[in-house]
């Protein structure tokens, strides 16, 4: 039986595949310690890894600086995303964001259906979030207002969902947000969603199943969730556990319509 037949079999019986530790059910792991969002496509970076233990063959990071200089945008992105996370080298965030930087400048005007855009529009997430934070000891200070700059272009350009998402959070938890920010939150939100993004797909549905900040629809929420669950990784456990316990709140009637629900959505998606 395939992963979504499970996922429909599991919401007609009432009973989450994956079960895990109770956390926060309120779109985020109770652990703020580490909040980045991991990147939903091209080669995976998130800015607050923790660093490695394996070594890179320093010859293989000479060749890949040399590269970057000569203005290679994969070596540019994968020196980037090494020293984002420690992977291979001694971590430095200002390293990285000089890397993300070359890339989001010198291929901003990239064609979005380029091999390449991925990655560019991922550089331009990995800086966003360095402007969300700052880097410390550094001239790169907290910025907000850049973060939003460089994750609508991305959002909108490049269409990256994984920028769709931040800029949807940023938007929604934004303090005292007017009811224009929380109509483009959940515009972007759904629209990463629609893409795949599990986190878009468990956030959505956690507001449509709560009635928070959305007219309440138990069933579609539970379906959006139930979606992300199906995909999460080992990391995304407030995925699996907000799905858990929406399902055990849910009425039978409201998980047989979710069932319905999702079976379209994939149907739609195979067509």
């Amino acid at each position: 039986m395939r992963t979504s037949e499970r996922t429909i079999v599991a919401l007609m019986l009432g009973a989450a595949l994956l079960a895990t530790p109770a956390l926060a059910f309120d779109g985020a792991p109770v652990n703020q310690r580490d909040t980045a969002i991991p990147m939903g496509s091209g080669p995976p970076v998130s800015v607050s890894k923790k660093s490695t233990s394996t070594v890179a063959d320093p010859e293989h990071v000479k060749a890949l600086s040399l590269a970057a200089e000569d203005g290679r945008a994969v070596a540019q992105w994968q020196l980037g995303q090494m020293y984002a996370a420690g992977d291979g080298v001694a971590r430095d965030d200002l390293r990285a964001f000089d890397y993300f930087s070359r890339l989001a400048r010198d291929h901003a005007r990239d064609n979005p259906s380029e091999p390449q855009a991925v990655m560019v529009a991922n550089a331009f997430v990995a800086l966003a979030r360095y402007y969300l934070s700052g880097i410390p000891n550094s001239t790169v200070k907290s910025d907000p207002d850049r973060a939003r700059e460089m994750l609508y272009y991305a959002a909108s350009y490049f269409g990256s969902a994984d920028a769709q998402y931040d800029l949807a959070r940023m938007y929604l938890r934004a303090t005292n947000a007017t009811p224009n920010e929380l109509t483009y939150g959940t515009r972007w939100l759904g629209a990463a969603a629609q893409k795949g993004q599990r986190q878009a797909q468990a956030l959505l549905g956690q507001m449509l199943f709560n009635g928070d900040r959305l007219p309440r629809q138990a069933a579609r929420g539970l379906m959006w969730m139930a979606l992300a669950s199906d995909g999460a990784s080992a990391d995304d456990t407030w995925i699996k556990d907000s799905y858990a316990q929406a399902l055990s709140r849910a009425s039978e009637d409201d998980r047989a319509m979710a069932a319905q629900m999702l079976k379209y959505w994939l149907q739609g998606r195979h067509d």
